[in-house]
């Protein structure tokens, strides 16, 4: 007998509708692997729409049309994949044309390092505003009489980073201004105390989360609402005039409250083991060990001071004292709001206590815009967190990093959409390793800084790439004059954030954060590699009827 066979189930001409059925799978799979599942625009490659400033662009699927985006993502991948060791976040948008151009872990939260000021310099612009100004005040509680003045003399700050050359020529410059307003209020003594007030500011003068071995830095100065010469001073070390004498320590400027153990000795012979510095915190003394030679050349280090505001005092009543202005009392400093004269000072201003308090002169410091060029092209710390404070005291009622990150927290969320958990803000320079952010979360803030009045302030103020006074990378390349980007450098993190112009004019938004490389300088130069090729990328802009976002 013959066997027949069963096809159980199958219909008649079944077969080939599974066939084609397989086939059509097949096709859907080959397309969206060929498909980058980056990103991007909502409307078809060929219609695009203009982008929503102030919005980052829907994730879909891109259609295959466009070889130059195609190309510039094959490229890009190669770039980062590589790097096995370490996290990357990194998003890569059209501000022209609202499309994601390339990303990797965009809402990744990772440490930002240096790129937090950009986030400050957002809220900075938005809270205070560009022409936002610093004020310092000489008040007392004393009447003048005769050339006396009888009572103390206060120097009131409310948070100015800037009483130094860096704005004023010279460093005593503001100190001179106000010393002699009180020579043309006819005053040459002072029968009181010379008070700094740094009252304006509360709580720690150091990030909570700084590494302690930094502190002794430049870079992790302490913040002050009085501050003087960035509040550090350079310690100079030379040899002795004989063999056997101890090492001369000389500061500039006089008045850091520095204590010494000069154990150190200068010799005739090769120095064993060389002169070396030690301080290991900035409240600590200073030690002195080791050999110098007669002959050798002075040594030079800047330390921070431990006392920002008895600092700031001591360089005034220097000055005071050099203009012939006899101060007979003592010179001490204030910052417990309870123990100021000027009670309950305004944001602004200091207004009157129940003594009567008298307004003798005030200095009002540059605008603000000048002051975030300071914070993104030399990327200071103190600045940046200076800001953060006021930010922290005039939105908020309380000068201190807290308040401070608490004011920049909720301009992420209310104003720029970011979502909780992408971010952590801990201090307003990047300094701390406990800040987190992603590559998304500062596209994001971008794009929402291009759809704001402050466009302009906010990208002058970064540093531009091929300058010498800017962004000093990227030299003799097609970024060069063109990225203006803020960098972040910490131990194991690197990242680069700004925009650039493409090869047709196209503005290009982006962000690349890396955590746990082996080796920063490595890290830079894929952020470098990335920043050259999205300046080399040749597509068509926008059709005219289309209109650029921010464009004229």
């Amino acid at each position: 007998m013959q066997e027949r066979s069963v096809d159980w189930g199958r219909r008649p001409g079944s077969f080939s509708l599974v066939i084609v059925a397989g086939v059509f799978l097949i096709a859907l799979a080959w397309i969206f692997l060929r498909t980058d599942t980056q990103i991007v625009q909502s409307a078809p490659p060929d219609t695009p729409a203009t982008p929503e400033i102030g919005r980052r662009p829907a994730a879909v699927l891109v259609a295959p049309r466009d070889p130059a985006l195609a190309e510039l993502r094959r490229d890009l991948r190669h770039e980062v994949p590589e790097w096995r060791s370490g996290k990357w976040s990194a998003l890569v948008v059209s501000l022209d044309r609202g499309d994601t151009l390339f990303s990797v872990l965009p809402d990744e939260p990772l440490v930002p390092a240096s790129n937090m000021k950009l986030i400050t310099t957002a809220a900075a612009l938005h809270h205070l505003g560009r022409d936002y100004r610093f004020q310092t005040f000489l008040m007392s509680d004393g009447r003048i009489v005769g050339d006396e003045l009888q009572g103390d003399l206060v120097l009131y700050g409310t948070g100015d980073p800037g009483l130094s050359e860096r704005f004023h020529g010279r460093r005593e410059s503001v100190f001179e201004a106000l010393a002699d307003s009180l020579l043309q209020l006819g005053i040459r003594s002072v029968n009181g105390d010379l008070v700094g007030d740094g009252s304006y500011f509360r709580g720690p003068l150091l990030g909570p989360a700084w590494d302690p071995a930094d502190l002794n830095e430049w870079f992790a100065a302490p913040v002050s609402a009085l501050s003087f010469n960035e509040n550090v001073v350079t310690i100079q070390i030379s040899p002795a005039a004989v063999s056997g004498g101890l090492p001369v320590v000389t500061e500039d400027p006089s008045g850091g409250g520095f204590l010494y153990r000069n154990s150190a000795r200068t010799v005739q012979r090769r120095p064993r083991p060389r002169l070396w510095l030690e301080r290991l915190a900035p409240m600590d003394s200073i030690r002195l060990e080791g050999e110098v030679n007669l002959s050798d050349r002075p040594i030079w280090r800047r330390l921070t001071v431990a006392d920002p505001v008895l600092f700031s005092a001591r360089g005034f009543a220097a000055v005071l004292e050099e203009k012939g202005i006899v101060v007979r009392g003592r010179v001490r400093a204030v910052e417990d709001g309870r123990r100021s004269l000027i009670a309950g000072p305004t944001l602004w201003a200091p207004r009157r206590s129940e003594t009567t308090l008298e307004s003798l002169a005030v200095h009002e410091s540059p605008p603000l815009s000048e002051y975030l060029s300071v914070v993104n092209h030399v990327s200071h710390n103190l600045f940046a967190e200076a800001i953060l404070k006021t930010l922290g005291r005039v939105v908020r009622g309380e000068g201190s990093f807290e308040e401070g990150a608490r004011v920049v927290e909720r301009f992420l969320r209310e104003e720029v959409g970011v979502q909780p958990g992408v971010t952590e803000v801990f201090d307003g320079s990047g300094l701390s390793s406990q800040n987190i952010a992603s590559a998304g979360a500062f596209v994001d803030l971008l794009l929402y800084m291009a759809g704001s009045e402050d466009w302009d302030s906010f990208v002058s103020s970064l540093p531009e790439a091929g300058r010498r006074s800017g962004l000093r990378r990227l030299y003799r390349t097609t970024a060069a004059g063109n990225l203006r980007a803020k960098t972040g450098t910490i131990e194991g993190v690197s990242a680069l954030t700004g925009i650039v112009e493409s090869k047709t004019g196209e503005r290009i938004l982006f962000s690349i954060l890396a955590n746990g490389v082996r080796s920063t300088s490595a890290a830079k130069r894929v952020e470098d590699r990335i920043a050259v090729r999205l300046a080399e990328l040749d597509r068509p802009l926008l059709s005219a009827g289309a209109g650029a976002p921010g464009g004229d």
